[in-house]
């Protein structure tokens, strides 16, 4: 809990600290390469790093995180932290290097604010640090934990490479040595390290499509990113026969274990989690009530038109509207769940109760989400998963 020593200092500079986070962050990340060049072999992201999504995120957690102890100081935020805590632990963060990033961003912080900051501000700052690190490490240590196995990495041999819609390939692995299999829930992610063409190690977070409850498979189907490092390599390098690096299966936006009604609402490449879900259902015999919402370009882009439209017709209460930006008239007049444009909630008889997952872009998220809570659903019962770091999250536009 924050101290009531610390408490004033930080609600009265963290106006200050939030406006000046943007040149922070860079000044932070700067200084640690500087000092740790492995960090960004196979840990930190490169590309968000040039991009800034990296420096973004940071600087917004950490203000989130002070301005919800400032709002209520004898409670930790447990949402944020673990959302941050499941992407960490996909990527092996370990507790010494809490201390690392400590020492580089208070040297970036007393730069920054060299006009300002006094011992008791910069002891308050600490405090906060230290307070989500700590909770951090604990969430972490027991995410590591319940593991089947004690490493970070595993290798995942490629048994299939198929197309799957527009830029889109589905790989489906299976284990390359006799580690035990951590069984996945649906909705996670594995990490996935390849070796890039200039010798650096990258590694990116890909959610598992299908098969999560298999101790032998593992499935992940990716979008090919023309301005990124790591998929493209996954497109146009890896075959059939090659060996991945896997991290075990991490993510807290999991389909609940009840018996209520679920909305998938997707966009784009975002249905891979919903997949996996809605497979997993099928798999089961349920009996849910089951509503699935997916936006695209068109059907030829949709990643996973046939494995979804399949699962959806093997659940009896599943339904399923499709929105597409611009298809054929006809089309459209001869499929009554096909809509053309932007998904729209506007008119859907949504399930009484249910629970909400969506998965897109940032805008289609957020958009979804306010349509939801104004059509009835609780913003408790709807979740959502982003993609790279989690600018949401951290309060970004």
């Amino acid at each position: 809990m924050l101290s009531e020593k610390s408490r004033p200092l930080i609600k009265a500079t963290l106006p200050l600290v939030g406006a000046r986070l943007g040149a922070i962050t860079p000044n932070f990340y700067r200084r640690m390469f500087a000092a740790h060049p492995e960090l960004l072999d196979g840990l930190f992201s490169r590309a968000n790093q040039s991009n800034g999504e990296q420096q973004k995120a940071l600087a917004g957690s950490i203000a989130g995180f002070a301005a919800a102890l400032v709002a209520n100081p004898d409670i930790i935020p447990e949402q944020m932290l673990s959302r941050i805590a499941n992407k960490h632990t996909s990527l092996g963060i370990t507790e010494d290097q809490y201390q690392i990033v400590y020492k580089y961003l208070f040297e970036a912080i007393a730069e920054e604010l060299a006009d300002v900051i006094t011992a008791e501000i910069a002891e308050a700052w600490t405090e906060v640090y230290w307070l989500m690190a700590d909770a951090l490490i604990k969430i972490e240590k027991g995410l590591y934990g319940a593991q089947a196995n004690d490493k970070m990495w595993t290798p995942w041999t490629v048994v299939e490479k198929n197309d799957a819609g527009t830029d889109c390939v589905t790989f489906v692995l299976e284990p390359a040595d006799d580690t035990p299999v951590t069984r996945a829930r649906p909705g996670q992610f594995v990490s996935v390290r390849v070796t890039l063409p200039d010798g650096l190690r990258q590694c990116r977070q890909y959610s598992l499509s299908a098969d999560v409850d298999s101790l032998t498979r593992r499935v992940f189907t990716t979008k090919r990113d023309d301005g990124g490092e790591v998929s493209p390599v996954l497109h146009r390098d890896v075959r059939v026969g090659d060996v991945l690096e896997l991290s075990n299966p991490y993510g807290d936006v999991t389909l609940d274990d009840g018996d209520g009604p679920v909305v998938f609402a997707t966009a784009g490449i975002g249905c891979t989690p919903s997949a996996s879900a809605l497979r997993s259902l099928a798999d089961a015999g349920s009996d849910r009530e089951v509503l699935v919402l997916h936006a695209e370009k068109n059907l030829a882009a949709w990643a996973l038109r046939d494995q979804m439209t399949a699962d959806v017709a093997k659940i009896d209460g599943a339904d399923l509207r499709l929105w597409l930006e611009a298809p054929e008239p006809e089309l459209v007049d001869a499929n009554s769940h096909i809509n053309t444009g932007f998904m729209s909630l506007a008119g859907l008889d949504l399930p009484e109760n249910a629970s909400m997952y969506v998965c897109g872009p940032l805008p289609f998220m957020k958009a979804i989400r306010n349509q939801a809570i104004d059509a009835g659903i609780p913003a408790t019962k709807i979740h959502y998963e982003v993609f790279g770091p989690d600018l949401w999250l951290a309060g970004a536009n």
